[in-house]
C-alpha cells in the first residue's frame, strides 16, 4: 500500500525522532511529509513506533491512503519528483 504521512509535531526533539523513524520506512518528500510504499506489517510497525512518540494533546500525524490510480495522478510544481515505486527483482 502507498501511504503519505504527514505531520505537525511541537517539540523539535520528538520531531526530529519521528522523522528518523519514517525514514526506515519510506522517503522524505516535504520538511514533514513522507511517501511510504508498506505491506500490513510494516505499516503496523511504523504505527506502533510512531504512536510511542506522539503526545496526542499537542501533536498530529495524518496517514493518507492512496490507491495506484490516485498515486498516478500525483503532481509536483517546483523542486522534486513523483517517486516511482522500486523494482524488486529476486533472483
Amino acid at each position: 500500500m502507498f501511504i503519505l504521512v504527514a505531520y505537525d509535531i511541537v517539540d523539535n526533539r520528538q520531531r526530529l525522532r519521528l522523522a528518523k523513524v519514517l525514514t526506515n520506512y519510506g522517503q522524505r518528500v516535504q520538511k514533514s511529509v513522507f511517501e511510504c510504499q508498506l505491506d500490513d506489517r510494516q505499516y503496523l510497525r511504523m504505527r506502533k513506533e510512531i504512536d510511542k512518540l506522539l503526545d496526542p494533546e499537542q501533536d498530529s500525524i495524518r496517514y493518507y491512503f492512496l490507491c495506484s490510480r490516485c498515486r498516478g495522478n500525483v503532481e509536483v510544481s517546483g523542486w522534486g519528483a513523483v517517486r516511482e515505486e522500486e523494482e524488486i527483482i529476486v533472483v
